[in-house]
């Protein structure tokens, strides 16, 4: 073996000088130099060259230029002897193709199990602990009240005979000090557990000034507010002054300037004199000096306002008196980040920023005017410093670069290595459909710059002054009138548009009633002639692929059949759905029409994710006998991952039964996959359709459909329309667009009923669809792809469809999601004209020609899973052992790319080591069902102790836009919504409206008063239920941070480090991973602010690329919370972003731009 490996070597070497030779003749005789390091050089182009424009641009880089036929030649000569090295062979290295090591993921949730039972008996010892610590407090006080009664006695005795005592008292004294001394050493860290901190009880400390000394030295800890009250007794500096404690004789403390009060102080003078009584908490202890403070204690009532928060995780340092105060303890947390014991200190009022002196003046000359009232500037101080309440800027700037260092497992393939190009979805980047959906996006935008403008117009033409009408006692006739009609006109501009109205009409209707029976209705259904050969199928196929058409039946029947059958007896029978709200109308009509309750679930509709993580608890399925994965065709991401584990599992399980169903054509694609399983067909009633397209392309789709159905309306037989559209704002705009047409052509012309169709549209305006015309009218239905399988509607005798729909593409380069305008697949067209056929026979209008649907539409659609964030995906498949992603068993596998970026993330956040294998962080993570950005940040909370607040802010963000903004009542919604902004950011914004419905009792008129929608809050609050349960479960502990709000942003930092955006001095500002422009969202509580430094959840592409969600950060936290994404640049050299920024030197316009240079006025 080792001689036939030498032999392979020699000849491959000898391969290649013969390569080498050849490019050097060949480059001497079209060149003029045959250099052999040249040669070389250009053979290591060519290689890493797949095509002949990537070779001619990589010459023409080094500069280059070479005829195109010797280009060409020469890549053909190279190709001949040494192939290109392809960058997915490269990518399908062994640091993606790592082994599945099952056993990893066990050892870690073996330490997982084994942490929580650490917890649940650390729990109970607890417990434990204060119920005795409870008896001994109670027999302490008993023993203190019978010697409070003895000294009284003693007291007594002393005032009639001297001091005869004295000295015996002092023994018994001595006796007792020591014996509670030991007493104390045992039960102290009951005392630490009870009080949440190290203080000590004051009446003790007063009894037993030596031992309670010691403890409170080593312990420190916060005077309450009964024994707070102390007596200046030393004199007062300019910058400190003494204060002697009451319960310590001869003890004295310092407090410095600073720590007297929340606002900046000059002469300690001003806030405190000689002898004046003061609550003071102590802060640290130093040998025998003590530093106090009296601004984290309230001077009215002793309060403490920064108490000591306990956690689980630290009980035995708190604990130990011995540990002394050595300054701030550190400590690695659960999600990896370092935790400081100092933060419990950081105070939870907002920073501070001086004032100028010209800020000063101005407020000063406006509140001296009358203009605005001392009230508004409520930490306005006359005779200090001016401070108010803003965010304070950076004390220097910070420059912060980018970590280039590759982990070993992503050694040379991450986006610092190699170029990592958007996701491609379109067959033919060039063609005339491509061309079409640019020109149709650019329009989209245009019209809505076109909207705003006219709105901005609107209110600029409204008076500002309209007091004055009212004001004036003899107004001219009509003034007031005129005042009261402009009051309304920011605030109703119309309800509905016209176009509803006239389809809608103010009667709802919420569709159509059937008078048959839920029986007759189960009959009348296609399938049901089938259900003897479907039942007798499964029983003979472990796999089947089932096809109908929509509206067959197979969703709600096959369960129910085979339920029927006795498939139930050995296990549930599962039904997964593509989306949440389907599962939920499903099962609660299968529900009805199987009219059985039992205790125990039999049949169970679900969402794939679901299923997904019940695979991750338990990999064989033990509780189900049948899974049927619906709706297979559009090939959600989730259902493609279930594809591969349910292929694996039917192996290790022939008792199972699996199903897979689909609307489309597509089924040998499956059956193929499946192991070339059966197909049961349920044939449909379909009718013959004639299939039109245009001679030319159509640049303006939108507008030729909206003149196709004109031409059908007015020349064609009657029968009803269906009108394929991208989205909502695009339909509502072609419906406007054709109500204002029909309106033009006058009343002779018969009325045509215009119905949209989108997710957002409310249930009973979709309802109206399912209505029959009324006779002599038409209706036309404007709809999204949701009409191409999801739905049936009988009428449709005429199809139009422009050949384009919207789907969400990833883009790994910029790390985020964006819809874009695509063109359809021929599948999804043949589906779309399949509509038409299913009354009668129809037709279908493609505008686009029949050279486009051949060569410019791929056979089927681009699966979500290889156009989307593998992320979530990465990290569930790691979490159940498979680590050989390149080798899983797909479908249709994702790209390498999209591979490699998710592990770079998840490698980012802590989920991933540096072999790429699950951490103990990453396995909790994937027990949460959200994005690993979202995990970390709610495992982050845990240990920054604001679990509670961060639990509200996920579940908030997960439902969406709470916030409606009806178009009659705008000013109103905006200045509700207004009244909810934090400076902090949009996260704390969120958190304060559900905290402001909680405190309403979770009220539903509340909502509707502050323009809230309450299905989106009680959606969120049953997705922090279910949060709740999951932390729960592995008993992470869910603590409030109070005020103390830079905890909440230092989590949110924790999980969205890589959405972090600086503020550029010309404009916006600029991402740091791509140094992007960007805008903060006009909806936004920052948009008047502009700080910064911030964090943002989403991009959102509309006029401009705007941030959602945005929070303001620490430039510094993003060293501190992710050192494997960031790194502080060197402050001894220029930093990327500033070598980036080049400084145009001014020049008029009658010179060249470089004729100020010392070297062009010499010449």
């Amino acid at each position: 073996m080792a001689v036939k490996d030498e032999e392979d070597e020699t000849m491959k070497t000898m391969e290649y000088l013969s390569l080498v030779s050849t490019v050097c003749s060949e480059l001497e005789s079209n060149v003029g130099c045959g250099d052999k390091v040249l040669a070389e050089f250009v053979i290591d182009l060519g290689r890493k060259s797949t095509a002949v424009e990537e070779f001619d641009a990589m010459l023409k880089e080094n500069g280059a230029e070479m005829p195109d036929y010797f280009v060409r030649s020469l890549l053909t000569i190279i190709h001949a002897i040494l192939p290109p090295v392809s960058k997915s062979q490269n990518l399908m290295s062994k640091n993606l193709a790592i082994s599945d090591n099952r056993e990893h993921t066990k050892d870690i949730e073996r330490e997982i199990a084994e942490e929580i039972r650490e917890k649940e008996a650390r729990s109970r010892d607890r417990y434990r602990d204060d119920d005795r610590g409870r008896l001994r407090d109670r027999d302490r006080d008993r023993e203190r009240d019978r010697d409070r009664d003895r000294d009284r006695g003693r007291d007594w005795d002393r005032d009639r005979g001297g001091n005869r005592d004295r000295d015996r008292d002092g023994d018994g004294d001595r006796r007792r000090d020591r014996h509670r001394g030991r007493e104390k050493d045992r039960d102290r860290e009951t005392e630490i557990d009870r009080y949440g901190d190290s203080r000590v009880k004051p009446r003790q400390r007063a009894e037993h000034d030596d031992d309670d000394d010691d403890d409170y030295r080593k312990a420190g800890g916060t005077l309450i507010p009964r024994d707070m009250v102390e007596k200046l007794a030393a004199v007062v500096s300019l910058s400190c002054c003494f204060v002697q404690l009451n319960d310590f004789r001869g003890k004295e403390g310092l407090v410095h300037v600073s720590q007297m009060a929340t606002r900046r102080i000059a002469n300690a003078k001003e806030v405190i004199k000689r002898d004046q009584e003061v609550f003071v908490k102590v802060i640290s202890v130093s040998g025998q000096k003590l530093s106090l403070s009296m601004r984290d204690v309230d001077q009215k009532s002793g309060k403490d306002l920064l108490p000591m928060k306990k956690s689980s995780e630290d009980d035995a340092h708190r604990a130990n008196p011995a540990s002394g105060n050595q300054g701030p303890r550190m400590r690695t947390g659960l999600s990896g980040i370092t935790i400081v014991e100092e933060d419990d200190n950081v105070p939870s009022r907002r920073p501070l920023k001086r004032m100028s002196s010209p800020e000063k003046w101005e407020a000063k000359q406006l509140i001296a005017s009358g203009v605005l009232s001392v009230g508004d500037y409520p930490s306005f101080d006359e005779d200090g410093d001016g401070l108010l309440y803003q965010e304070e800027g950076g004390e220097e700037e910070l420059e912060i670069e980018l970590n280039e260092d590759e982990p070993a497992f992503l050694q040379g393939q991450t986006r610092y290595s190699i170029d990592m190009s958007p996701i491609k979805i379109f067959k033919n980047p060039e063609g005339s459909l491509s061309r079409a959906a640019a020109l149709q996006s650019a329009l989209i935008k245009e019209r809505r710059e076109v909207r705003e403008q006219q709105q901005r117009t609107m209110l600029d033409s409204i008076p500002k002054d309209l007091n004055r009408p009212w004001e004036d006692p003899m107004p001219e006739t009509g003034e007031r009138h005129l005042a009261q009609e402009l009051r309304g006109v920011g605030l109703s501009a119309y309800d509905m548009p016209e176009w509803k109205k006239d389809a809608y009409g103010k009667a709802l209707t919420f569709g159509q009633r059937s008078k048959l029976s839920i029986q007759e209705q189960r009959q009348s259904l296609p399938i049901y002639k089938l259900k003897k050969e479907l039942v007798q199928a499964v029983h003979d196929n472990q796999v089947l692929v089932v096809i109908g058409e929509t509206g067959s039946g197979k969703t709600t029947q096959v369960t129910q059949y085979l339920a029927e059958a006795g498939y139930t007896t050995r296990g549930k029978i599962g039904c997964t759905q593509p989306r949440r709200v389907a599962a939920m109308s499903v099962a609660k009509r299968v529900a009805e029409e199987f009219g059985l309750y039992r205790p125990e679930t039999v049949i169970k509709y679900m969402t794939d994710g679901m299923l997904l993580r019940e695979i991750l608890v338990d990999d064989t399925l033990s509780q189900y006998s049948v899974v049927m994965l619906d709706e297979a065709h559009e090939r959600t991401i989730h259902t493609d991952v279930l594809f591969g584990l349910l292929k694996q599992l039917v192996k290790r399980r022939p008792d199972l039964r699996l199903i897979v169903t689909s609307a489309t054509l597509d089924a040998e694609k499956f059956s193929g996959y499946f192991f070339n399983c059966n197909i049961f067909t349920i044939p449909g009633r379909t009718f013959p359709v004639e299939i039109l397209y245009t001679k030319q392309p159509e640049s303006d789709y939108l507008d030729a459909s909206l003149i196709t159905v004109l031409q059908i309306h007015l020349s064609e037989p009657e029968g009803d329309i269906l009108l394929f559209l991208t989205g909502q704002e695009e339909i509502d705009h072609a419906c406007q667009c054709l109500y204002e047409r029909m309106k033009g052509l006058g009343k002779n012309v018969p009325e045509l009923i215009i119905l949209p169709v989108y997710s957002a549209l409310p249930s009973e305006m979709q309802s109206r669809i399912f209505d029959p015309a009324p006779p002599g009218k038409r209706k036309v239905v404007v709809a999204t792809n949701i009409a191409e399988a999801s739905l049936t509607i009988d009428g449709i005798f005429y199809v139009i469809d422009p050949g384009f729909a919207k789907q969400n593409v990833y883009n790994p380069k910029r790390g985020l999601d964006s819809l874009v305008i695509t063109p359809i697949s021929q599948a999804s067209a043949k589906q779309r004209a399949g509509r038409a056929g299913r009354t009668g026979p129809g037709k279908c209008y493609r505008l686009y020609t029949e050279s486009a649907y051949r060569n410019e539409m791929s056979p089927t659609s681009v699966p979500e899973i290889q156009r989307i964030n593998l992320g979530l995906t990465t990290l569930t498949m790691k979490a159940m052992g498979i680590n050989d992603l390149l080798s899983f068993d797909f479908m249709d596998p994702p790209s390498p790319q999209a591979l490699v970026s998710a592990m770079e993330q998840l490698y980012s956040l802590g989920a991933l080591d540096e072999e790429g294998l699950l951490t103990k962080l990453g396995r909790k993570m994937a027990e949460f069902p959200l994005d690993p950005p979202l995990s970390k940040m709610l495992l982050a909370s845990v240990d920054l102790g604001c679990s509670d607040e961060i639990l509200t802010i996920i579940a908030m963000i997960q439902t969406g836009n709470i916030f409606y903004r009806p178009r009659e009542k705008q000013a109103q919604a905006d200045q509700k919504r207004a009244k909810f902004f934090q400076p902090e950011g949009d996260h704390l914004t969120l958190l304060a409206v559900y905290e402001a419905w909680k405190a309403k009792n979770f009220s539903g008129p509340w909502c509707f008063e502050n323009f809230v929608q309450s299905r989106s809050l009680r959606r969120a609050q049953d997705v922090r239920k279910q949060l709740l349960s999951i932390m729960d479960k592995y008993k992470l502990d869910v603590m409030s941070a109070g005020k103390n709000f830079t905890k909440i942003r230092k989590a949110i930092t924790a999980g969205f480090f890589f959405h972090s955006a600086r503020k550029d001095p010309q404009e916006g500002y600029r991402t740091l991973v791509e140094n992007q422009p960007v805008y903060i969202h006009p909806s936004s509580a920052l948009f008047q602010r502009q700080p910064d430094w911030v964090i943002y959840h989403e991009l959102v592409m509309t006029t401009k690329e705007y941030m959602r969600e945005v929070t303001v950060i620490d430039p510094k936290w993003l060293v501190e919370l992710a050192p494997r994404f960031f790194k502080a640049a060197d402050p001894t050299k220029m930093s990327k972003r500033k070598r980036q920024e080049r400084i145009e030197p001014l020049y008029d316009r009658y010179h060249e731009p470089n004729s100020w240079r010392l070297s062009k006025r010499r010449a």
